[in-house]
């Protein structure tokens, strides 16, 4: 029999209902507390951990192992058994989908073990798959890939779609998530809120301002009002569906709509990137932080934009700016 597959909160879940007989209102404010517990994780991520759950939970039928609680060796030889079929994030994704599925049953998560800790630390050093980052699109990719987008009503949703995207750094969720609401258009430029974001999880909210571009074919805030005057958006999402007979859609695009229009205007545009890189939405929010470096803006400022709340993870992008004219080679007079 398998096991049930739930939500994976980072915490334990509220307890059971205590003991005696809750009232109504006890018991529905048990129930409310529970709903909280599992939206301590983003969709995204739930639906993640669900599948990285199956799949070990399958592969531990198969392999003669039990799932839960799930012995340390198991866990160890499961990474040993995908080591070359799974890149760094994905290895550390499934274990922390393993842990927080014990976690939830009230088992002691084996991924601490010290056998798992050194298996994950050997296969990293000698088989894992590399990681392929996401591609940094700069000013200029930006300006093909917009000279790539036609003046009809899909051409002006993704010419706002992508610049929009990189000059406020969104993410892909982010950027589906705009609402008319959220958008204070003035004389100088856009103020856009983003009511949650990936690092703010309480939903505090934070504002962002874009000033009008020196150039009318790349201006985020000229292309979004094109859009929005276009499309008739005078409220909910800005960035919708258009149907095959040119309709705009009440609703708004899927997060991966995203990733396929960027794909699509690349690849009309002639753009390519790297081998070793991919072409993703987040290669908007690389490039911007990229670009932003390179034209000697500050390490606060750039994070206040992004949001970026570890300096190490805003510096991952700064490092790879550093890999042109400014690494050290440049001091050997070659």
């Amino acid at each position: 029999m398998t096991t049930s597959i739930a939500p994976l909160p980072t915490a334990p879940e509220p307890p059971d209902a205590p003991a005696g007989t809750p009232t109504a209102a006890g018991l529905a404010a048990l129930g409310a507390a529970h709903g909280f517990a599992r939206a301590a994780l983003s969709p995204a991520t739930q639906r993640a951990y669900r599948a990285d759950w199956a799949h070990f939970e399958a592969w531990c039928a198969g392999a003669g192992f039990p799932a839960l609680p799930a012995p340390p060796a198991a866990v160890a030889a499961y990474l040993a058994d995908h080591a070359r079929l799974l890149g760094r994030a994905a290895l550390r994704r499934r274990l922390a989908a393993i842990g927080g599925r014990h976690r939830m049953a009230g088992h002691a998560p084996p991924t601490g073990d010290a056998a798992v800790r050194a298996t994950l630390r050997g296969l990293l050093r000698q088989t894992a798959v590399p990681p392929r980052r996401a591609a940094a699109l700069g000013t200029a990719e930006l300006r093909r890939l917009v000279a790539a987008c036609p003046g009809d009503l899909a051409g002006l949703r993704d010419r706002a779609l992508l610049l929009l995207g990189y000059a406020a750094a969104l993410r892909r969720a982010e950027l589906v998530a705009v609402e008319r609401e959220h958008l204070v258009l003035e004389g100088g430029g856009l103020r856009l809120l983003i009511p949650r974001a990936k690092g703010d999880q309480e939903g505090e909210g934070a504002w962002i301002g874009l000033p009008r571009g020196t150039r009318r074919e790349t201006c985020p805030v000229r292309a979004l009002e094109a859009w929005l005057e276009a499309s008739g958006c005078r409220g909910g999402p800005v960035f919708r569906r258009i149907d095959c007979w040119g309709h705009v859609a009440r609703a708004r695009l899927h997060p991966d709509a995203v990733r396929q229009i960027l794909r699509r205007r690349a690849a009309a545009a002639g753009l390519s990137v790297p081998a070793l890189e991919r072409l993703s939405p987040h290669s908007l929010r690389a490039g911007f932080v990229t670009e932003a470096y390179k034209a000697g803006a500050r390490d606060e400022e750039i994070m206040a934009h992004t949001r970026h709340r570890d300096l190490k993870t805003m510096r991952g992008y700064v490092r790879r700016a550093r890999l042109g004219p400014e690494s050290p080679a440049r001091l050997l007079g070659l």
